[in-house]
């Protein structure tokens, strides 16, 4: 058995079962149609149900496993400096819970996110049941030329989160959909209120990181340069910017060591170092 099958788990049928049937009551429903996703999904069993709700259902083997990433996700921000600022959660139920509410947090600010429906408890199973986006595609399944055409919403909607006190803590493509033309973003995890400026650089270097190989280092980073402005209305300039860049930059040898982010990172440091040289330069 790979490892990323034994870390994912499966869910006994007859629990899923239990989990359609109680979705069907829920939402009066005579019949439930389940839709698994091929998704690489570490820590739910991700489906859709009468292509009307997307539901996750989450183990307490995937709440363990998250629990592990945890611990090893601080462990690489004490490496970078400064304190573990991700949180564990008690179990399943727990899980489903938080991304309910993150995602109500990511609407209230104005972001495209699935409409939150509600968290429940099956069996000792945590269900999370959003909106179901019909014809989404993840960020990094597009074109290079339509990525890069997102870039600045990317980043604007990053500095957002990051101005009104939160952020995303597992930034990556498959975390941000496409739908309708517009940015979707899904997945956020548990940082702590009093690590919040850790986890904005590691945010950004994880955006830099994910976004490197799809549209190379200098389009990320001139992108974030010009549209990463958490104090809103262009009211910082590309020379902070840069500082905030070389901030994510301490993070970017942990973002490396994780499987689901594979880029250049040589070629994004040095791209970054070069950015705050101009940048510093000019403003002599």
């Amino acid at each position: 058995m790979s490892i990323r099958r034994f870390v994912r788990g499966t869910v006994p049928w007859d629990q899923l079962e239990a989990v359609a049937s109680e979705v069907g009551e829920r939402y009066g429903q005579e019949a439930v149609r389940v839709e698994f996703l091929d998704a690489d999904n570490w820590l739910s069993t991700p489906c859709v149900m009468n292509e009307r709700w997307f539901v996750k259902v989450v183990t307490g083997q995937n709440a363990l496993v998250h629990a592990l990433f945890t611990g090893a996700r601080n462990l690489g921000a004490f490496s970078s400096g400064t304190e573990g600022f991700f949180e564990p959660f008690d179990g399943p139920v727990e899980m489903a819970e938080h991304e309910l509410e993150a995602t109500r947090k990511l609407r209230a600010l104005g972001l495209n996110a699935p409409r939150p429906v509600e968290a429940f408890e099956v069996d000792g199973l945590g269900v999370l049941v959003l909106e179901y986006l019909p014809e989404f595609e993840p960020l990094d399944a597009l074109p290079p030329d339509e990525v890069e055409s997102h870039l600045p919403e990317l980043f604007e909607a990053l500095a957002v989160m990051h101005a009104n006190g939160v952020a995303h803590g597992d930034l990556r493509g498959e975390n941000v959909l496409v739908y309708e033309g517009d940015l979707y973003f899904i997945d956020a995890t548990n940082v702590a209120e009093d690590g919040l400026a850790g986890a904005r650089a590691y945010d950004l270097a994880s955006a830099l990181a994910a976004l490197e190989p799809l549209v190379g280092e200098k389009a990320v980073v001139e992108a974030a340069l010009e549209h990463y402005d958490p104090g809103g209305e262009q009211s910082r300039t590309r020379s902070e910017n840069a500082t905030a860049l070389l901030e994510a930059e301490d993070f970017l040898s942990f973002v490396q060591v994780r499987p689901d982010h594979t880029f250049d990172a040589t070629a994004l440091n040095g791209e970054i170092e070069k950015a705050a040289s101009a940048d510093e330069h000019a403003s002599r």
